[in-house]
């Protein structure tokens, strides 16, 4: 699976798309980054008019045995429960994704909790949360492997089926943790700009959370692990994380538009674009969110987010709500006339 080698989308068209975006009756450059926009989503899908189809947003939800050490505000059983309540369409993922004509579905990567078939969850455990990375690995080898391959497996399928864009959530108690970790690990930012409040600490658990990492990153370091992505991954990533990473390296490996939700999802977004660095074409950042360690991944993928709403949510939220401006981007391209077609005069020279 990590062995998959992504190929950067053809560039042969990009100057035909900067013109097809010029010559639209407005001033050059005066819509921003939609034409920018326009034009990656153009050369992922290697074509002048390009279309988003079946849209679809995807939870991955996952438990931490690091969560039990206090690294969260929340008690571990919050997981489940949210998948409950994503199940019932009652979050804020169901809310946006509703609103904006996505489909959402649920993946059990490793919730430490049976939910039997339901509708709108799809099976994916590789086993009920991760072992305690304060003493141990997160995942064996073997069990990293099994969770990217399942990831992959989701998005080929819904590849299969005409789907061509794909947004990445997340849910998983002690998940902003893991994700500090990576970060600083694959991006040199110092850990302690690396880790923020997650689901609301105060200045004391803060600290704890702090000191638990600290523990956390002297135990691997003493342990003389490897320090390339996938064995950080297998170190300290959640299931949910690594079934995102193998998502997103089948999803650029088949064309398909990534959209990047925040602190999590771009935890595995780093680790799947230092495994592929061609991944990052593919990649639709969708917001700035407000944990610290989020401005180290963006840099670290000189990335450029749509929106900048102070969201700190997870679960695709932003990813969801910036969707609308996906759209526009290819509406714009596609639909608005250009100055010969309406017959409007050009800027002077």
């Amino acid at each position: 699976m990590h062995s998959l080698v992504i190929s950067a989308p053809d560039r042969d068209l990009e100057n035909a798309l900067k013109n097809k975006v010029d010559r639209k009756t407005k001033p050059l450059g005066a819509l921003g980054q939609l034409e920018s926009l326009a034009v990656q989503i153009g050369l992922i899908q290697q074509t002048l008019t390009p279309q988003l189809q079946q849209p679809q947003m995807l939870v991955f939800a996952g438990d931490h045995g690091a969560a039990k050490a206090g690294v969260s505000a929340y008690p571990q059983e919050v997981t489940w429960q949210m998948v409950e309540n994503f199940l019932a369409g009652g979050a804020a993922i169901n809310v946006f994704s509703r609103q904006n004509g996505l489909a959402l579905a649920v993946v059990d990567c490793g919730v430490a909790h049976d939910f039997g078939a339901r509708d709108g969850l799809i099976a994916a455990k590789v086993a009920a949360g991760t072992a305690n990375y304060l003493e141990e690995p997160a995942m064996s080898a073997a069990q990293c492997v099994q969770a990217m391959a399942n990831g992959a497996a989701i998005v080929r399928e819904l590849a299969a089926k005409g789907c061509n864009i794909v947004g990445f959530g997340e849910m998983g108690i002690g998940n902003t943790a893991a994700a500090s970790l990576l970060t600083h690990l694959l991006s040199d930012a110092p850990l302690a700009d690396c880790i923020g409040r997650g689901t609301g600490l105060d200045d004391a658990g803060l600290a704890r959370k702090q000191g638990l990492l600290e523990k956390a990153l002297a135990r691997y370091q003493a342990s003389g692990a490897a320090n390339d992505p996938l064995s950080l991954l297998g170190e300290f990533g959640g299931f949910e994380i690594a079934t995102m990473v193998g998502a997103m390296l089948a999803g650029a490996a088949a064309g398909m538009t990534l959209l990047i939700d925040g602190f999590i999802v771009s935890s595995a977004a780093l680790v799947a674009c230092r495994l592929q660095p061609a991944l990052r074409d593919y990649c639709i950042f969708c917001h700035r969110s407000a944990e610290p360690g989020a401005q180290a991944q963006l840099q670290a993928m000189n990335a450029e987010p749509l929106i900048d709403l102070g969201l700190r949510l997870g679960e695709g939220t932003g990813a969801a709500l910036a969707y609308p401006l996906v759209q526009a981007a290819v509406s714009f391209l596609n639909e608005m006339a250009s100055f010969e077609s309406a017959g409007v005069s050009d800027k002077q020279d």
